[in-house]
């Protein structure tokens, strides 16, 4: 299971029951409430088809049961651990299917692993760069200027010089 403490986000992998069972049930706000997310998220989960209200209220509002809440905790955890909405909706497919194919979650954790692998990758060649940057905008600010603006102003420049050549 996975936690995210610092972000209040406390994983539910649970089968999700949609149903209004437990006779409780939350208008979008109060759902949105207890998600801890703004009722613009609820709203788009559901045009995205991720979420749905159980019914509406006399007065047309929507009503969702336990189990909605339970599935936007889920969808909130997964999306916290780095899966997109995309990932998601298959994870949800999975879980409302009853048994979930182990495999196809594997491979979907493998690919979204793979990919933060990347960002890292990516993340470590940039951090010596950006090091860099500051120590020379550090020995520079004594002269008024900027020596990252001025090098990547002639980096720009450079770049411009040669695509002219090239043509």
């Amino acid at each position: 299971m996975f936690r995210r403490e610092s972000r209040n986000i406390a994983p539910t992998f649970n089968v999700v029951d949609w149903g209004m069972s437990e006779g409780r049930s939350y208008t979008i706000s109060k759902l949105a409430g207890e998600a801890g997310v703004p009722t613009s998220t609820v709203r788009y989960y559901e045009r995205r088809g991720l979420l749905r209200p159980d019914r509406r209220s006399a007065s047309n509002y929507r009503l969702y049961g336990p189990g909605a809440l339970d599935r936007l905790r889920f969808m909130r955890s997964a999306q916290a651990a780095g899966f997109t909405l995309s990932d998601i909706g298959a994870l949800l497919e999975f879980q409302d299917g009853g048994a979930a194919p182990c495999d196809e979650v594997q491979r979907l954790i493998n690919a979204r692993l793979d990919h933060v692998t990347e960002q890292l990758e990516h993340l470590r060649a940039v951090e010596p760069v950006l090091r860099s940057w500051l120590r020379v905008c550090r020995d520079m600010q004594k002269t008024g200027r900027c020596g990252v603006l001025e090098r990547l102003g002639e980096t720009n420049q450079q770049k411009r010089g040669k695509s002219r050549d090239c043509s």
